[in-house]
């Protein structure tokens, strides 16, 4: 496996390992995420995305590793202390609060910006999201798989991250919806915001993501360009093929 370390990470993971009770679910695992770029750690259902997000996030307490954030090691700490120095997370099951509207919906994720950042407002993001726009005052629970889904990424992004974890964004969603979604995460790219993206949707990941790294029982088993993994077919059909 090649390794491809970009210049100054914003995000860098090294040797990370996790259990569930007896369970050892991550085994060394080890990647890096650069400001204004999107990673996307691919693999199977159970292959161990979902736990590597918890772990950074905090949401699972790593049993080995680092996790280093903007510089400042965050293993250990508290997922509110993660969230306050930038790091975003928007959850696989989506947890938007089905009573609230929209607006009432970003404004509970809305934080103080860090200096010399642009912030986000509900109106930069009904320009991101314009069908949240048109439904401001709809409540969550009135909503689609894929509205529901953008408003989640909406309201992390109140809080003004700097790097934002995504859990499988596309799951369950239509090919139209998946195709606003990506142009909406290349805005974002655009932005210079990093985001670390979990997926099994491989044509998802080659619309919005520069590297690839692969998880396969917890491990990474390969690391590159996502032109080098479409030119593998060897690693796609060993690790990523149903």
């Amino acid at each position: 496996m090649r390794s491809i370390i970009p210049a100054g990470a914003m995000l860098s993971v090294t040797g990370l390992s996790a259990h569930y009770g007896r369970a050892h679910i991550l085994d060394g695992v080890a990647l890096e995420v650069a400001a204004g770029e999107v990673v996307v750690l691919l693999g199977r259902n159970g292959a161990g995305k979902s736990t590597t997000m918890k772990a950074i996030m905090g949401l699972v307490p790593p049993s080995a590793g680092r996790i280093r954030f903007g510089g400042a090691e965050i293993a250990g700490r508290a997922p509110f202390e993660i969230a306050r120095l930038g790091l975003g997370y928007v959850p696989e099951e989506r947890r938007i609060f089905t009573e609230l509207t929209v607006r009432e919906n970003l404004e509970v994720g809305r934080r103080p910006v860090a200096s010399g950042q642009n912030p986000w407002t509900p109106e930069r993001l009904y320009a991101l999201f314009p069908s949240l726009g048109a439904m401001q005052d709809r409540p969550g629970g009135r909503m689609s798989g894929g509205e529901q889904q953008m408003l989640t990424i909406a309201r992390t992004l109140m809080g003004n991250p700097r790097l934002v974890l995504l859990d499988e964004p596309s799951e369950g969603l239509a090919p139209v919806i998946i195709e606003r979604m990506a142009e909406a995460i290349r805005l974002l790219k655009a932005e210079g915001l990093a985001i670390l993206l979990s997926e099994q949707n491989l044509h998802f990941a080659q619309l919005v993501s520069d590297r690839a790294t692969i998880i396969e029982k917890g491990r990474i088993r390969w690391a590159g360009s996502i032109p080098e993994l479409m030119a593998a077919d060897r690693v796609r059909e060993q690790y990523l093929s149903v």
